[in-house]
């Protein structure tokens, strides 16, 4: 009769707890469908906090050096190499003797040339004296003449034709190239030696449309090189093109001094300064994609207690992604910067971290 009695009594304890323990889950549950509709009322925004910031508005533009003087070097002349006095690598100067052409048959010709003036002289001569007592008329004087100054030019003409038998730099520089041999036929016009002044170098890059505007001829622009990073070089604005490419953008030259280190076809990057830095000081600045309608709208969701305020704000300046503000927002607020396409003045917001 007791252990009947102690079983109704477990067993009576074990349906409450189970009645307790289903209330209990009930509970629960409702607490966390509560919170969890609370947080679907809200809607997930990221954000920023606004302070000052010194902007950099330096412009970047990538290119390669160039010489700033090279040439092909070719003959005058057609004929036959006799020498090749310089090889590749060789530093040349101006109207330096880089090589020869056979002359032989130059030289039978300066002669012949020779032999017909010194007998056009010798004709002139008896012809100018036989005029003054009227042995020959005016006529005939003035076809000896002629053929003195034709002997004459004959001379001069063979004496470039021989000074063309040596093929002479055009420039000072030093040899990149040689493509000539001695026993080499060449024509006029044919490519010998290719010469390289690098000296100086000019950095050829491009410059986007909204940039050229603030760049001048005669402006210091400083130069890094990815293969000599440890080497600070500046340079000057000498061309900006007056004509712009397909994409809008401006050919400039930037001449540099080349201290040994440089050689052209080597890749570098100008920074070119676009303004005095005062500006840009401690400027309250916020990302152009926080706009609402684009940053011509001049609205922005500012953070106040949980929820989204619209406000209206005075633009300035736009450097690249940022927009600067001029009034309508203070330090340390908080302005949505992504999510806002689902905001509403007043909706309620889950920051996300």
């Amino acid at each position: 009769m007791k252990k009947n009695l102690i079983y109704i009594i477990v067993a009576a304890a074990l349906v409450g707890l189970a009645g307790y323990k289903i209330v209990s889950n009930k509970e629960k549950q409702q607490q966390e469908v509560a919170e969890v509709a609370k947080q679907v009322d809200k809607i997930n925004v990221n954000v920023i906090t606004v302070t000052p910031e010194d902007i950099n508005t330096d412009y970047s533009a990538n290119g390669t050096f160039l010489p700033k003087q090279e040439m092909n070097q070719a003959s005058e002349i057609s004929g036959r190499i006799v020498s090749v006095m310089i090889k590749e690598g060789s530093k040349v100067s101006a109207g330096q003797t880089l090589a020869t052409i056979k002359r032989d048959a130059i030289d039978v010709d300066v002669t012949q040339a020779q032999n017909n003036l010194q007998n056009a002289i010798t004709t002139n001569q008896r012809f100018e004296n036989a005029y003054k007592t009227g042995g020959v008329t005016k006529q005939q004087l003035d076809d000896s003449r002629l053929q003195l100054k034709n002997a004459e030019a004959a001379v001069k003409s063979q004496s470039v034709r021989v000074n063309d038998t040596r093929i002479k730099a055009g420039i000072s520089g030093t040899i990149n190239k040689k493509m000539v041999e001695p026993g080499m036929v060449v024509a006029p016009g044919t490519p010998l030696f290719e010469i390289v002044n690098i000296n100086t170098l000019k950095l050829s890059v491009l410059v986007d449309e909204s940039q050229i505007g603030k760049i001048a001829l005669g402006q210091r622009v400083n130069i890094s090189v990815n293969v000599l990073p440890d080497e600070a070089l500046s340079g000057k604005i000498t061309f900006i093109a007056p004509k712009s490419d397909e994409s809008l953008n401006f050919p400039v030259e930037v001449e540099v001094q080349n201290k040994g280190n440089l050689k052209a076809g080597m890749y570098a990057t100008a920074v070119f300064k676009t303004n005095n830095g005062a500006e840009t000081k401690n400027m309250l600045t916020v990302p152009a994609t926080a706009f609402v309608n684009g940053v011509s709208s001049g609205q922005l969701f500012v953070v106040n207690n949980g929820t989204a305020n619209l406000i209206k704000v005075q633009t300035g300046k736009v450097y690249g992604d940022k927009v600067q503000i001029l009034s309508g927002l203070d330090e340390g607020q908080q302005v949505v910067t992504s999510g806002q396409i689902n905001l509403e003045n007043g909706s309620k917001i889950n920051i996300i971290k």
